[in-house]
């Protein structure tokens, strides 16, 4: 049996930073849909549609982290990490979805101006760029360990760049009375988006296609298999991940004759350990096997 004990702390301090981040969000969502209201201010509505696109990805998130955690069992054999990638990829398309919808909104309202009530929709907007940094710091930490948390921390970080946008219009409204710079405001919030979420988008769909993890070569890790003491060549390489951080592969050796297997085996485990894969599966075979099977 594994121990699972560092596996559940790894897990744990991502899911309190997560929690945490959501309350904060929660609470400035509502703010803003009141703020935004009061106030006319479509930007400080762009921010609060992030702030919900950012509440429901948590939500998600934090789902995704639980389910994650459960073993593997004799029907889900590599356990319930993928969630986290398909979670990060829901919360990448529902990002991209309200960016365009705000676009949308912007443009419209560019032929349409509304006044806008600058006091109020500044005094929400700094309590937005409070809360928000407060969460991306929270969530700073996790980020290397989790797309998931990748994904949470994209969110709030944005939303704290949408903050400096409201404030910035609300500056510009209230000095000089163009309210146009309120659509400028909600249209550069989504001009900062769009690209995060777009890679994003990519990066957890490649996960889900299982494509060679980002920063691996394949060809790279052949050549380092086929320079192990005792290999006499490789095929039938794979390399994919589950959550978007750990590599896994699976390879066939072929022997040099006269080779001890087992010493060829751990051979062949150190170097792709070196190589960075954490779980490799190595099948040792003697040259004539080749007729035997189906290369894919």
């Amino acid at each position: 049996m594994h121990d699972h004990s560092h596996h559940d702390h790894a897990h744990g301090a991502p899911r309190r930073a997560l929690a945490v981040a959501l309350a904060i969000t929660g609470t400035v969502f509502v703010a803003e849909v009141v703020g935004g209201w009061l106030s006319g201010s479509m930007a400080l509505i762009a921010d609060a549609m992030h702030m919900l696109s950012d509440a429901a990805g948590l939500i998600i998130s934090l789902i995704a982290i639980i389910v994650g955690q459960r073993a593997a069992s004799a029907t889900a054999t590599f356990g319930y990490r993928r969630v986290e990638v398909l979670a990060a990829l829901i919360n990448a398309v529902a990002v991209l979805s309200i960016s365009v919808w705000i676009v949308v909104a912007a443009v419209r309202r560019l032929g349409d101006p509304q006044p806008v009530e600058t006091t109020s929709m500044m005094v929400i907007a700094v309590v937005g760029l409070v809360a928000n940094a407060a969460s991306a710091w929270v969530l700073s930490r996790h980020r290397e360990g989790s797309i998931n948390v990748q994904g949470a921390y994209l969110h709030v970080l944005v939303d704290m760049l949408g903050s400096v946008a409201v404030l910035v219009a609300g500056a510009v409204i209230a000095l000089t009375g163009f309210t146009g710079a309120d659509v400028v405001a909600s249209l550069l919030i989504a001009a900062l988006v769009l690209p995060q979420a777009w890679r994003l988008m990519v990066g957890s769909a490649r996960v889900m296609l299982e494509h060679v993890p980002a920063g691996f070569d394949a060809d790279e890790v052949v050549q380092a298999l086929r320079r192990v003491e005792g290999v006499g060549d490789t095929h039938d390489l794979h390399l994919w991940s589950l959550d978007g951080v750990s590599v896994l592969a699976t390879v066939h050796v072929v022997a040099d004759p006269g080779v001890d297997r087992d010493q060829l085996l751990d051979r062949v485990q150190e170097a792709l350990a070196q190589l960075g894969v954490e779980h490799a599966t190595v099948q040792i075979e003697p040259p004539e096997h080749i007729g035997h099977e189906k290369v894919c």
